[in-house]
This record gives structure tokens, C-alpha cells and sequence, in this order.
């Protein structure tokens, strides 16, 4: 696990689809004056050189933030998400992006709290020197899915949970499964937010059908799941296919939002004729 470094898939498809959903339901959290709780269970180093040797080395963003950074004809929310890449690059060039911490960061006011977890030890040290002495945020090399029970429930009863393992190891999807559970546990109105991989294995197809149930028994406001599909598999079966993003309590109005957006996505992200995005949500959200 502690050999996973996401800088090599820093600004990819995966990345489009879980930043324009986190910055989403942040804006939500900011429409009202009380403050919230920001907790990043797997918050890597925070920011990432899309022009250094892990990021060259595959240039995932290609096919994600770089696709999307020369266009003026980008939906609202897409709009948006770009427009906050583009706050870490002044010169106007491409160059970093920013980790769910830094869209949280961005977005925190002074009645609002960040708890950033990460066990990486060169992570953790650079997380911990860009946001670690800021007003409001406590980052902490550690376990986050063990985390979750000090971190939760904020004093505010409002708050964010984002769940995204690397998911190296098959015992991440049941840890992502049992983080979503003790969440909700303890933070029955909480949104938690669970990024989820598209590969060809027994435990990922199993999991979004695992996170539904318990969401049902658990989100007093239900759950959305959206899925964009943007390649196929190699010829040994292997490879990213896509992503997806399940939130539990999501925003009243985030289904709305995402709808028209994930076809929008996979036409403009896909590699192959059968690239597909949609959004799907349980009757109570």
C-alpha cells in the first residue's frame, strides 16, 4: 500500500470526475454560514507536478485535465472545477495540479475545518509542509479509515468525508465499504464521498452494490452514484476502464447537476466508441 504514489495518475480521468464532484459539494457546504469538516482519508501530497517524472512518465492528465484546459465551451460546473486548476497556475501553462486537499483548502473559510490523513511518509511531509500550519487544518501521518472515529462527528453536525484508497490491495474494497459504515455510523447526515476504480475485478463490480445497501440503511437522505466509462481493457483484461464516485447524503442538487454532465464527460474524455457516463440515485436523495 505505502508503494502507491499518486502523482503518476495526477489530473487523469479519474481524477476530472472526483474533483468536479468534491468541488460540488463543497460549494453546497459554503451556502450556508456554519461552518464544516473537511476529512480526507487518503489525502496524498496535495498538490502534484503534472511536468515532473512521475506525472511525464504515463501523462495521464492528457487524457483529463489536459484535455479540458485549451476548451471555452465547458459546462458550468466543468467550468468551475477548471477554473480552480487554474488558481495554482498563474503563468496560465499547465503545470501543477491540485489534490482533494488543496480544492478543500481553496474552498474552507474561517469557521471550517480541514483533517488530512496520509500514510506515505514523503506524502505526508509534503502535505504537511503545504497546509500543515494553516488556520484550521490538522494533518496527521495515519491511518484514515482508523481515523475516522476521532475525526467524526464535527461539532457543526456539517461536514465532508472523502473515502479514496489506491486500491492496490483487494482489502481496500472492504475497507472503503467499512469506512462508508462508520461514517454514517457516527455522522448519519454527513456526505461521504467514495471514489471507486473501473477494473475488471470480483470486488469492484461487488462494491457499488455494497456502498448502495448500506447507504439505504444508514444516509437519512440517501445516496448517488455516477460512473463515467472512458477505455477497454487491454488484452490481458487489465487496465482503468473509469471511475465512479458514490456519495451518501449527496447535495439536493447535485443530481441535477451531474446528469447532463457524465455523457458530456464521456464523449469528451473517451477513447472508444463505447465510452458512457451516467448518474443514478436512490429514491429518497
Amino acid at each position: 500500500m505505502l508503494a502507491y504514489r499518486h502523482a503518476f495518475h495526477a489530473g487523469n480521468h479519474a481524477d476530472v470526475l472526483k474533483h468536479i464532484v468534491l468541488a460540488e459539494v463543497l460549494a453546497h457546504l459554503n451556502s450556508k454560514d456554519k461552518g464544516w469538516r473537511y476529512v480526507d482519508t487518503h489525502a496524498g501530497a496535495g498538490g502534484y507536478a503534472l511536468d515532473g517524472e512521475y506525472a511525464e512518465r504515463k501523462r495521464e492528465h492528457d487524457g483529463g485535465i489536459g484535455a479540458l484546459w485549451p476548451r471555452t465551451d465547458l459546462p458550468a460546473p466543468v467550468a468551475r472545477y477548471v477554473e480552480r486548476v487554474r488558481q495554482f497556475n498563474a503563468d496560465g501553462r499547465l503545470r501543477q495540479y491540485p489534490g482533494s486537499p488543496a480544492f478543500a483548502h481553496a474552498a474552507q473559510r474561517p469557521q471550517d475545518q480541514l483533517r488530512l490523513f496520509e500514510l506515505h511518509p514523503t506524502d505526508h511531509k509534503i502535505l504537511a509542509s503545504y497546509l500543515g500550519d494553516e488556520p484550521g487544518v490538522e494533518v496527521h501521518l495515519a491511518d484514515g479509515f482508523a481515523a475516522l472515529k476521532s475525526a467524526l462527528p464535527p461539532p457543526t453536525r456539517r461536514g465532508a468525508v472523502l473515502i479514496d484508497p489506491p486500491y492496490e490491495i483487494k482489502t481496500d474494497y472492504a475497507r472503503a465499504l467499512g469506512g462508508l459504515r462508520e461514517a454514517l455510523g457516527r455522522f448519519a447526515e454527513g456526505i461521504v464521498i467514495v471514489w471507486l476504480p473501473q477494473v475488471q475485478l470480483v470486488e469492484a463490480a461487488r462494491l457499488p452494490q455494497r456502498l448502495k445497501a448500506s447507504a439505504e440503511a444508514l444516509a437519512r437522505k440517501g445516496w448517488l452514484h455516477a460512473r463515467l466509462t472512458v477505455a477497454q481493457a487491454d488484452a490481458r483484461g487489465f487496465g482503468l476502464l473509469g471511475s465512479s464516485v458514490f456519495v451518501a447524503n449527496p447535495p439536493h442538487t447535485l443530481f441535477a447537476t451531474l446528469q447532463p454532465l457524465l455523457p458530456w464527460l464521456a464523449r469528451t474524455l473517451g477513447r472508444f466508441d463505447g465510452a458512457k457516463g451516467f448518474v443514478e440515485r436512490s429514491q429518497q436523495a
